[in-house]
Order: C-alpha cells, then sequence, then structure tokens
C-alpha cells in the first residue's frame, strides 16, 4: 500500500510574493523532492508581522483570524521564513487569548508550523536536496527570528553540504543584519551601521555568495553590499538546495519574476 503524502500548505510571505517568487518555487521544488503534497491556499495574507510589532493587535487580529481560515485542514503549514514561521507559531496564539476557542485553534495551527529548512531537515528527513552547488564557498547569515525563537542554525548547514557547498563560517553570524521588519525604517542610521558590520564579516570570509533563510534579510544585505561596491551574490537558501541559482539571478541584480 503506498504511503499516503503528507498534506502541507505553504504560507509563501510578502516579501517572497512581491519581491522574490522564485523563493517560494524552490520551496515548492523541495518539498515535492521529500515527498510531500504542496498546495498554497489563495486566501492568505501577510503573517501580520508589522502591525504586531507596531502594536497594532486589532489589524495583526484580523489577519490571523484568516490565516486560521484559509491554513485549516492541512498536516504542516510551512515557511521559507524564520521571521514569518516565528509570527506564526510563537505570536500569533496570544492574540487569541481572550476566546478560548480561537486560542485553541491558533495553538493547533502553530503545532503544525514549521520554517522551510528545519521541516525538511528536521521532519520529513531529507537527506539528498535536489540542487548541487558547483558556485564556490558560501557563507550562511543566521537570521535573528530563525536562530533564537525556531532554533535554525545546524539544520541549512547540513543540508548545504549535501548539495555539495562549503561554508565557510563569518566571525560573527549569528548578529543582526539591522533589518528586523520596521526597525531599519524607525531608526535608520543604526540599522545602516549594523548591516555595514554584517557585509565586512561578510566579505572577510572570501565567499563570493552569503546565504540565509529570510529574505527581509537578505534584501538589506544585498542592498549594502551592492552600494558599497562588494561583488558578492545573495540568495535564499532554498534556491540552491534546490538547484535553481542558474534559473534567476542574485537578489538585487534583477527581478526573478516571470
Amino acid at each position: 500500500m503506498t504511503p499516503t503524502k503528507p498534506r502541507v500548505a505553504l504560507f509563501v510571505t510578502c516579501l517572497v510574493d512581491l519581491h522574490r517568487p522564485s523563493v517560494g518555487f524552490a520551496a515548492i521544488r523541495l518539498l515535492e523532492a521529500a515527498g510531500c503534497q504542496v498546495e498554497v491556499p489563495r486566501a492568505q495574507t501577510c503573517c501580520g508581522q508589522p502591525a504586531y510589532n507596531s502594536g497594532d493587535r486589532a489589524t495583526a487580529r484580523d489577519m490571523a483570524t484568516g490565516i486560521l481560515d484559509a491554513f485549516g485542514g492541512y498536516d504542516y503549514v510551512v515557511v521559507p521564513s524564520g521571521s514569518c514561521g516565528g509570527m506564526l507559531k510563537h505570536h500569533l496564539p496570544h492574540l487569541f487569548d481572550d476566546d478560548p476557542n480561537l486560542r485553541a485553534r491558533a495553538d493547533a495551527l502553530a503545532a503544525r508550523t514549521f520554517e522551510l529548512v528545519s521541516f525538511l531537515a528536521d521532519v520529513m528527513k531529507l537527506a539528498q536536496p535536489p540542487g548541487r552547488w558547483t558556485g564556490g564557498p558560501v557563507t550562511y547569515h543566521d537570521s535573528c527570528s530563525g536562530l533564537r525563537e525556531l532554533g535554525i542554525k545546524a539544520q541549512p548547514r547540513r543540508l548545504l553540504a549535501a548539495a555539495g557547498a562549503e561554508v565557510k563560517e563569518m566571525a560573527e553570524p549569528e548578529i543582526c543584519c539591522g533589518f528586523g521588519g520596521t526597525f531599519c525604517v524607525k531608526y535608520p542610521e543604526i540599522s545602516t551601521r549594523m548591516v555595514s558590520d554584517k557585509t565586512r564579516d561578510i566579505v572577510a570570509t572570501g565567499a563570493m555568495t552569503v546565504l540565509a533563510g529570510d529574505l527581509g534579510c537578505l534584501l538589506n544585505i544585498a542592498g549594502r553590499l551592492s552600494r558599497e561596491g562588494h561583488a558578492v551574490a545573495a540568495r535564499h537558501v532554498a534556491e540552491v538546495l534546490a538547484g535553481m541559482e542558474g534559473e534567476v539571478p542574485p537578489i538585487g541584480e534583477a527581478s526573478a519574476r516571470g
């Protein structure tokens, strides 16, 4: 009897949808390679994190209610972003602390929600990703939410090694890049200093490609690398693991849409 494939809903994220759709396609390729049946609920919206972090709990709760409806009934919800994954898994349930029924639904959703790379490595036990990296040494930036809220550290490095990539570690790979969602808008001078420190750390590794699991971090890092004149390419780790680096340019060089 053929085992039933787990039914997985892909939470695409706003930045992936608007700036880098190839990350979503890479996620689907990886999930299918791991043996999943993948669906993309059309009714999905923002995870609500910008509103939540700005103190607008009413808007965040409205978005969260829609998410509960759109993503109910799936075996898993997978997100190619530690930041959005952290919102769904750790913060969204507290928006319903005053409603036991909705809180129970939110807790059930949180229990089924995983960041993409951790899901592939820890849940599906994917040993060999479909991609094979031949672009020389890479370095890896650990995003704040993925690392501190979801415990993502070894998983991407393990899968990158399986894909043939040599990871040259930064001196401080766990230090924030300065993006922080609305942080970079509220405190631009501090954010610029932080991302400049990050790009200096990246360049010092000698790697010509920097990878991460959060598109917000990558857009921030890629922009600063370009302004400083560094020829270091930035890519989402999913694109490399899916073998899509030959299909789309590095982040910031051209639109991945189309």
